[in-house]
């Protein structure tokens, strides 16, 4: 079964996340890039409070943990973050979809 891991940042915004996600050989606009292996679905953007929240299922702890070491966590360094997320919880989902129905609104 996937784990879900939730992160909260403060004082991170869509320039450090994009400066990462640039660093990392990922195109947030496209979807293309050098996703790690493991991951399933990644979601984030900016929280009420100023903060960045990333959601992400994986196949594994393991699989963050070694992505974590090896790539993010030496992104995140060269583009200025030091400090540990203000929130990092994993959970079981009950569940893991991802539906492709239309709403049929204009958007």
């Amino acid at each position: 079964m996937s784990e879900l891991l939730l992160l909260e940042f403060e004082g991170f915004g869509a320039d450090v996340y994009e400066r990462v996600n640039r660093l990392l050989g990922i195109n947030m606009d496209s979807g293309e890039g050098d996703w790690p292996a493991g991951l399933h679905t990644h979601l984030a953007g900016p929280t009420e409070g100023g903060g960045w929240i990333v959601v992400e299922v994986w196949e594994s702890q393991e699989d963050q943990d070694e992505f974590m070491k090896t790539r993010l966590g030496p992104a995140l360094a060269k583009a200025g973050v030091t400090g540990p997320p203000k929130r990092a919880e994993w959970t079981k989902p009950r569940a893991h979809h991802t539906p492709k129905k239309a709403s049929g609104k204009a958007r």
